[in-house]
């Protein structure tokens, strides 16, 4: 029984066009535990559902853009593509509004989560693995990924130190010392299906309180730990992809395919929200990575992955706005980029590997 309910899944997710992510969390609900008929067809009509309400969103606006192009910021971009319409994966540096650096990986990996160092290198996280590479794209540290785990952020501690959250069963957030590969903190975290590797984290950061800030995305919260792993601080958050912990003490969220942008106070209260179709001719597909700027600007990073490959063009990647929501840059160029997922402007002050950006 449990064989045909899994090929029903796989066959009804290529009919409805289900997103590979919430196709994949079904599937791997299924296989960890017994899941009677009546609840497989329960998550089937939920999840398609949900996919056809995203079908309806109304058709984005192709007029132009505000902002500069490709020549608003000087960039670092990067974004998965899952294996659609690419041989590879590639990593973009902008400057001048041209692409004046790349570096690609298979196709079979992903570019989650990607920094530029103050020394130019360029740290970054790769599904199967975490990798450091030079501008003349020498690696000069590299990490691979266990069996059967996925590694979705990869973020610097200093020059010396990398953060690293491997998905898998366990869980495991890992500090690791880049020189000799010793690991210097391990702290395993609770997920809702250990065996749902793929969903389980995909943003976690160091803050500067010596803490770490947790969007725990198949939990539906984003939690803060401190250095022994207690949890200290939490906010639910419907499929938390990103949280970044402000300089006013706040954090900012992004909800995966429920599209929102979210400010909560350490009260867990909101402050500031966008939600899915806020911003006209614009929807909010897949949020990703966000960042808030030194003017008070969000930078939301808008992944189409949930949409048909065709209707991948339309979709506006990078959005700008500010604090009354009021779009001053939006990219939306499929010639010269990919998918986004992750962007660090390189105009903002600040020294990354010191955690002085807030992204």
């Amino acid at each position: 029984m449990r064989v045909r309910q899994l090929l029903r899944v796989q066959r009804w997710g290529r009919r409805f066009r289900l997103p590979s992510p919430l196709a994949g969390d079904l599937l791997a609900a299924l296989r960890a535990a017994r899941v009677s008929k009546r609840s497989l067809f329960l998550a089937l009509a939920v999840a398609i559902g949900a996919t056809c309400a995203a079908a309806q969103t109304g058709p984005p606006d192709l007029t132009p853009l505000p902002g500069k192009g490709l020549a608003q910021h000087p960039f670092l971009y990067c974004g998965e593509w899952q294996e659609r319409g690419k041989s590879e994966q590639t990593m973009f540096l902008i400057r001048g509004g041209k692409v004046v650096w790349q570096y690609a990986i298979p196709s079979q990996e992903e570019l989650g989560d990607c920094t530029r160092l103050s020394n130019g290198n360029l740290v970054f996280s790769r599904r199967l693995g975490a990798s450091e590479i030079t501008p003349d794209k020498k690696i000069v540290w590299n990490y691979e990924a266990p069996p059967k785990t996925e590694i979705h952020t990869t973020y610097p501690i200093g020059m010396d130190k990398v953060l690293i959250m491997q998905n898998g069963n366990p869980a495991k957030l890992l500090v690791i010392v880049k020189k000799t590969g010793q690991v210097e903190k391990e702290m395993v975290l609770q997920t809702r299906v250990p065996d749902g590797i793929h969903g389980q984290f995909r943003h976690v950061r160091p803050t500067k309180a010596g803490t770490f800030l947790v969007a725990h995305m198949d939990l539906g919260r984003v939690v803060e730990y401190d250095a022994g792993g207690k949890e200290i601080w939490s906010v639910p958050a419907p499929s938390a992809w990103a949280a970044v912990r402000l300089k006013n003490g706040n954090t900012l969220i992004s909800g995966n395919q429920h599209g929102y942008v979210r400010e909560v106070n350490a009260k867990g209260e909101t402050v500031w929200e966008i939600g899915k179709d806020d911003l006209p001719g614009m929807p909010l597909y897949t949020v990703q990575e966000v960042s808030r700027l030194a003017n008070g600007n969000t930078l939301i990073n808008n992944w189409a992955g949930s949409r048909p490959l065709e209707e991948w063009p339309k979709v506006v990647q990078l959005i700008e706005v500010t604090p009354d929501k009021k779009v001053v840059w939006a990219l939306r160029d499929w010639k010269t980029l990919g998918p986004a997922t992750s962007t660090q402007l390189l105009d903002e002050r600040g020294v990354p590997e010191k955690g002085e950006l807030q992204r």
